[in-house]
């Protein structure tokens, strides 16, 4: 199958497009390669899915472009079966600072893509969606008909493209698929991350820093599980015109998920508290109910589990990934 994965050189996108690669699809990823964060993490994700389609017998060709770029995008999406969009301007701290540019990424490259793909009459655009969308909770877990007011320019981005793809979905009948993303984490995670500072900063002696009082909880998800998520829909139909939480079901609080991380690093750390950032979420935490039902979706890795097995990776790697996190915190 040809698998077309836009943000291809990124965190999850760059898993999805191993696991493809390694399965025997031909891959083509798009990725501009903007320096959000440190593009030698996108590099290497690059020789990684490279590797794979050589083990695997698969293909990859990388095409280095922009989804705001209309006839880049026609182009690669032309002879796609299936599209994974996972390109975005991520970050709700960026969005609040540069909200134009999110929205011509994330909405304007979405219908780009979304125009390419009826153009070229895909069996499915599959877009990476967020639980930002939801914004302040009426209640808990949400399920997907919670209300959604997003509280930063990053969820409506989100909410924006979701509901551009539904219309492509109801009005030209392009199957589409929306996953509503919770804080994805693991390895080759982005550097700007919480868990990856919280490692980075115990395992050289620093306490973890805590953006307001701890107190607020996340719903984070193991890559692997997200990457099931997506994997089941590479072939089905059964959620198109769907939007899907994608979460683990298993929430922690900012402050007990520093703790942990310390305690298993380095108990006699302290807690570095700053101010809290505008435009987070106090809270997530998902109901996957619709996910179980309609993919089958069962996520395995609890937070404490996912983080032990982010930290070993984080050790074996540390040579090349550590001076990316201290990077990204220096700049942030």
């Amino acid at each position: 199958m040809q698998v077309l994965v836009t943000g291809g050189a990124g965190f999850v996108g760059g898993h999805l497009v191993e696991s493809f690669a390694r399965d025997g699809h031909d891959v083509t990823v798009l990725d501009d390669f903007t320096p959000y964060y440190d593009v030698r993490l996108k590099e290497h994700n690059v020789a990684v899915g490279r590797e794979a389609a050589r083990e695997g017998g698969g293909s990859y060709e990388l095409v280095r472009g922009d989804v705001c770029d209309p006839e880049t995008v026609a182009r690669v999406v032309a002879p796609a079966d299936v599209v994974f969009h996972q390109a975005a301007q991520a970050g709700v701290r960026t969005s609040v600072d540069e909200p134009r540019v999110v929205d011509e990424i994330n909405v304007d490259g979405t219908l780009n893509v979304l125009d390419a793909a009826r153009d070229a009459d895909v069996e499915r655009v599959v877009f990476a969606s967020s639980s930002s969308v939801y914004g302040v909770p009426e209640y808990l877990p949400y399920d997907e008909s919670h209300p959604t007011l997003p509280v930063s320019p990053y969820g409506a981005s989100k909410l924006a493209a979701e509901q551009y793809a539904h219309a492509y979905y109801q009005v030209y009948g392009l199957p589409t698929v929306s996953l509503r993303y919770f804080t994805v984490y693991g390895p080759r995670m982005r550097p700007n991350m919480a868990i990856s500072n919280f490692v980075s900063r115990c395992l050289n002696g620093r306490p973890p820093v805590i953006y307001g009082d701890g107190r607020q909880t996340r719903d984070f998800t193991y890559v692997d599980d997200v990457l099931d998520a997506n994997r089941r829909l590479l072939d089905s139909p059964v959620a198109d015109g769907q939007v899907i939480n994608v979460g683990s079901t298993d929430t922690i609080s900012v402050q007990a998920l520093a703790e942990a991380v310390r305690d298993a690093i380095d108990p006699a750390l302290g807690i570095d508290y700053r101010d809290a950032a505008v435009g987070d979420a106090r809270h997530t935490h998902a109901d996957v109910g619709k996910a179980a039902q309609l993919l089958g979706y069962d996520p395995s890795t609890s937070i404490r589990e996912g983080v032990a097995r982010f930290t070993d990776w984080y050790r074996e790697n540390r040579d090349w990934y550590e001076p990316l996190v201290e990077a990204s915190a220096a700049s942030a």
